[in-house]
């Protein structure tokens, strides 16, 4: 009974503990997230430029990237996480995407 109990135990808290990974992944991204949106509304001030606004990107899309001006790093996750792209067209125009991409994960596979 007693190892029962153990074992229970260690279950629950190591799915808390996944729980609060996953939580504390969410909080780091929407950090990321922030910090990149005012980050290039500053660059787009300094270059006297509208601020990009965020789309979600499709396959179908169709890009016109003169200069890539930003990329945020994917966080660190075994998942596929999003990430964003900010770069200035041929008209000058800055343009943000959100897109989907593997986050970095490092396993101990041996």
């Amino acid at each position: 009974m007693k190892l029962f109990k153990l074992s229970l135990a260690a279950l629950v808290l190591s799915v808390s503990s996944l729980a609060m990974a996953e939580g504390g992944g969410d909080r780091t991204f929407a950090r990321a997230m922030q910090e990149n949106e005012r980050a290039m509304a500053a660059y787009a001030a300094r270059q006297g430029k509208e601020a990009p606004v965020v789309e979600n990107y499709s396959y179908d899309m169709p890009l016109d990237i003169k200069k890539v001006v930003n990329v945020t790093p994917p966080i660190k996750s075994c998942d596929v996480v999003p990430s964003r792209m900010t770069y200035e067209d041929s008209a000058g125009k800055l343009n943000t995407i959100e897109y989907s991409v593997l986050g970095v994960c490092r396993t101990n596979g041996g």
